[in-house]
Formats: structure tokens, C-alpha cells, sequence
């Protein structure tokens, strides 16, 4: 896949060498894991330059880049420089603030956690950056911005000293009763007189300056500029910005709703898939995001493995699609788990607006907009797990949702495992790269390069397996159900990748 032409006849780039790059909040060898501390979402802002988490106990974390800042200022020094400008970018903590408290829904009796869902970043504006935070029912839209600390300066007055010998402190606490009353009506002040008398006998102080308010520290301020509050009856799963900066949408289990950022009373709910009957409820939409580009269209999935790509411009409440991907199951092959599995937990537009990452349970697909007869690539993620399917319901495994990501070129996609694994796919139909990394400082550990088997069919359509063991990892190691990677994001310009492995956040490039 190379950009919009569909990557016809393109050699496939060679696999990309992963590298460590940083850790923020490292667990020590023992150590116990809060769960208001496990990151709950990641995502990179448009320029790459900042990054967001949000964790289970509603706080926000923000990130800035910093290795572009101290290796070179302005673009057109870069330029002059004799040396490539190859450096892997690298974050430093910026500021952090409490997005959402739990809340208790009264008429319902139902506790509302502050585990952030969602964030995602808006337009920024005279220095100032915005993003969007969710939680399971409410939306907060937050300005965090640099303020200058206002401080005094160049007061000569100690106070001690005033307040020590007395005359400050009663010419401030008598002034009413040293107001002397003449004959014609007016009023003297002796509190004058004698502190004059004071300061001059003291020889300290002959004159008296005002105070003046200096600031030159400064200090990032998060402020909450509008709240999106009682909108959803179902708990919010995605959130997405529209291109045209002014609007975003919001999507729960039933239904999504178009907001404007300005206004915060109001919305449109342009999907509604409750039936009359709930009876009758067969699907349920797992997540939903704007086009990258058109302003109008957006696609959304559903908990049946099918995507819908709506137009805005065909009707105000968007009944029907004008696109529907999804991939008929092979006659036979149907079981209890066939509907479970097939659950979109994630979709993601390519940057250029050309193709659909979706992923499920046990596989990626990629998916051409112009092409709805099926996906031009599947990726098995999870297809060693399928012996154990039973277990996975059992402990409740098998309804975890995965995200999935892609990078900025639309070279490769990434998604997340269990025992803190995740996978990195060559996406263009030449490619055979299929690399497994752990979220560690030494994220090629248990690595072992197995390329996948290409099996192609008509109209490009490639289908790759792993060739793992059932139940174990490609290094023969027992999968650990308990540690699971499900949130990443990759930079929006280089090969860097953020994933969360519970409280801590890794970071590698290659």
C-alpha cells in the first residue's frame, strides 16, 4: 500500500529494526500495579510533536517532544546543517490534570467510573493546545496553555520591621481614631504626622514605592472550557474530530451523535440503531471515526464484523450506508464463538483517507474504500489461540478489545497481544514482514523472525498466517492472559510507536 494509487506493483520495503527508545512510569521487579494507573488510552497529536494518555483513575498525562528542540532550532538552520537530521524522537513529561472524577447517575443507581475511554487532539490556537477526553458518559473538552505567574516585586517596605516598631500596624488599625475633627467642618489625620516622624527618626526608609507585579515564570495550566454531559444512555466507546476543526462525533453502544465544539447543549444524533423491540437488537456499534479528509463521510463498526461508511450529505439521520464491508464466513465453519470473535474492537483510516484498518479478535484487515467485495489483506493476529476459545470465554479473554494502528506512510499496521506482545505487518500485498515484540526494554526478546505464508486471491487479496504453536508464543512460551497490550498509537510522521503495557508507557522506533 503506497497512498491513494493502491501500491499495484511495488516492492515491498524491507522489515523495520525495532529499537527501545524510553519508558515512562517503570514498574520495579515486585512491584504492585494500581489500578487507577493503568493507561486506558493513547494518541499522538497531528504534528507528532505531543502525546496524550489517559489511565483509569481520569487523569490525563501530556508528553512534548524534545529532541527537536535541542538539536537544531528553525527549519532552515536543519537545512544548512551537513549532517542528516536522523534522530528518533524522544519525550519528555509535560503536565498532567484530573479530567473526570467518578460520578454516581442518581436516576439510574449506577456508579459512572473515570477511566478516560478516548482523547483526542483538536486544532491548536495562539500557543494553546485543545483535546477532547471521554470517560463512559461524559465529554470534556480541555485548553491547557502556559500562564505567567504574577508575583510582587520591588516593595522596600519590610514588614517586620514596620510591623516591629508599631508604627504601620497602629497608623493602619487607629487611622479611625486619629481622624481630628475642626472647627470648619474638616478632618486631619495625625497618623500622618508621626509616621513620617517614625520613618525619618529611623533613618531606614525616606520614601515609600508602590508595588510592582513582575511574572517571569510560567506554569501550564489545564482549564476545562466545555462539558458534552447527558447525550449518551450507553457508555461512549469512541470519539473522532472532524477535518473541518469545528465538529466531532461521539458514539455509544446505539448510537452517535454529531457536536459542535462550540456548543455544548446541543447535539444531533445522525445513527440510531436501537430497534423498537430491544427484543429484537441483533448488533451493536463497537467504534466509530471521521474521514481524514471529507468532512462528511465516516465509517463505523459493528459488533457483527461489518463496517458502514455513511455520507452526512445524503440525509440529516443517516439510516442507511453507502458502503458496507464485511467478509462472508465460509459455509460450515460457524460456531458459538463465530459472532464473538468476529466484534470490530477498532478502526482506524489510513492517513490518506484510501483504506480501513479494522480489527477483531483474531485477525487485522485492511480494507480499500473502493473497494467493499472484501479486505485486500487479513493479518492472523490471534489464529493459535483458536484450540482455546473455551478458556478465552471462560475468564472473559475473548471480549478484550484491541487497537490498531497504522503508520503515517500506510507502510505497515501494528496491533496489540497478550504477555505484553505486539505485532508490526508489512501491509502492501508484496510484503512478508511480520514482526512480534514485547513491550520491554529489550523489545526483541522473545523474537524470532517467522515469515508469514502469503496465500493470494483474486482482486490483490492476501491472506497471512502465523505459524505459531497453539497457546504458546513463537518462542514456545505459555501466553499470559492477565498482561495484555490493548492500546497503541504510531507517530503520525516516523517509524515510533507508543504502547502501554498497564501503568507503564513504552516507546521504540526503528
Amino acid at each position: 500500500m503506497t497512498g491513494g494509487d493502491g501500491g499495484g506493483g511495488v516492492t515491498a520495503a524491507p522489515p523495520l529494526d525495532w529499537k527501545f527508545s524510553q519508558v515512562f512510569g517503570e514498574r520495579t521487579a515486585g512491584e504492585e500495579v494500581q489500578e487507577v494507573d493503568i493507561i486506558s488510552a493513547i494518541e499522538f497529536d497531528k504534528s507528532g510533536d505531543h502525546l496524550a494518555t489517559g489511565d483509569r483513575g481520569g487523569r490525563v498525562v501530556l508528553f512534548e517532544r524534545n529532541d527537536t528542540k535541542e538539536h537544531g532550532g528553525s527549519r532552515k538552520d536543519l537545512e544548512k546543517t551537513d549532517y542528516p537530521s536522523s534522530r528518533h524522537p524522544e519525550f519528555r513529561y509535560k503536565t498532567e490534570f484530573q479530567s473526570h472524577e467518578p460520578e454516581f447517575d442518581y436516576l439510574k443507581s449506577l456508579e459512572i467510573e473515570e477511566k478516560i475511554n478516548k482523547i483526542k487532539w483538536c486544532q491548536t490556537a495562539n500557543g494553546a493546545l485543545f483535546l477532547l477526553s471521554t470517560n463512559d458518559k461524559t465529554i470534556k473538552f480541555w485548553k491547557v496553555q502556559e500562564k505567567k505567574i504574577k508575583k510582587i516585586a520591588d516593595l522596600n517596605l519590610d514588614p517586620v520591621k514596620a510591623v516591629g516598631n508599631g508604627s504601620i500596624a497602629s497608623s493602619s488599625v487607629s487611622s479611625v481614631n486619629n481622624l481630628l475633627h475642626t472647627g470648619n467642618g474638616e478632618y486631619t489625620d495625625k497618623s500622618c504626622t508621626s509616621l513620617n516622624k517614625d520613618f525619618s527618626s529611623s533613618g531606614a526608609i525616606q520614601s515609600l514605592r508602590l508595588p510592582v507585579v513582575t511574572s517571569n515564570e510560567t506554569s501550564l495550566v489545564a482549564r476545562c472550557r466545555r462539558v458534552y454531559a447527558h447525550a449518551h444512555d450507553y457508555h461512549i466507546n469512541s470519539i473522532s474530530n472532524n477535518s473541518d476543526g469545528e465538529t466531532f462525533i461521539s458514539a455509544d453502544d446505539l448510537r452517535i451523535n454529531l457536536w459542535n465544539l462550540e456548543i455544548s447543549n446541543q447535539s444531533f444524533n445522525i445513527v440510531d440503531v436501537k430497534p423498537a423491540n430491544m427484543e429484537d437488537l441483533t448488533e451493536v456499534i463497537t467504534s466509530a471515526e471521521f474521514h481524514p479528509t471529507h468532512c462528511n463521510t465516516l465509517a463505523y463498526s459493528s459488533s457483527k464484523g461489518s463496517i458502514r461508511l455513511i455520507d452526512l450529505r445524503q440525509s440529516a439521520l443517516c439510516d442507511r450506508h453507502s458502503k458496507l464491508f464485511e467478509e462472508q464466513e465460509s459455509p460450515g465453519s460457524r460456531s458459538f464463538f463465530t459472532e464473538i470473535i468476529a466484534s470490530i474492537s477498532d478502526i482506524k483510516f489510513a492517513r490518506d483517507g484510501r483504506y480501513l484498518l479494522s480489527r477483531d479478535y483474531m485477525t487485522l484487515k485492511l480494507w480499500d474504500i473502493n473497494m467493499d467485495s472484501g479486505p485486500v489483506s487479513t493479518f492472523q493476529v490471534h489464529e493459535h489461540l483458536r484450540p482455546r476459545l473455551c478458556d478465552l470465554y471462560e475468564n472473559d479473554s475473548i471480549f478484550d478489545k484491541f487497537e490498531c494502528c497504522l503508520s503515517g506512510d500506510g507502510q505497515r499496521v501494528a496491533t496489540g497481544s497478550y504477555s505484553n506482545l505486539f505485532r508490526v505487518f508489512g501491509s502492501s500485498p508484496a510484503s512478508t514482514e511480520a514482526t512480534t515484540l514485547e513491550a520491554s526494554k529489550n523489545p526483541m526478546r522473545r523474537q524470532v523472525q517467522t515469515p508469514s505464508r502469503s496465500l493470494s486471491s483474486s482482486i490483490t487479496r492476501v491472506v497471512r498466517r502465523g505459524g505459531e504453536s497453539p497457546g504458546n508464543d513463537i518462542n514456545g512460551n505459555s501466553f499470559d492472559f492477565t498482561t495484555k497490550l490493548l492500546h497503541l498509537a504510531w507517530h503520525p510522521t516516523e517509524n515510533s510507536i507508543a504502547c502501554a503495557a498497564a501503568n507503564s508507557l513504552y516507546m521504540y522506533y526503528a
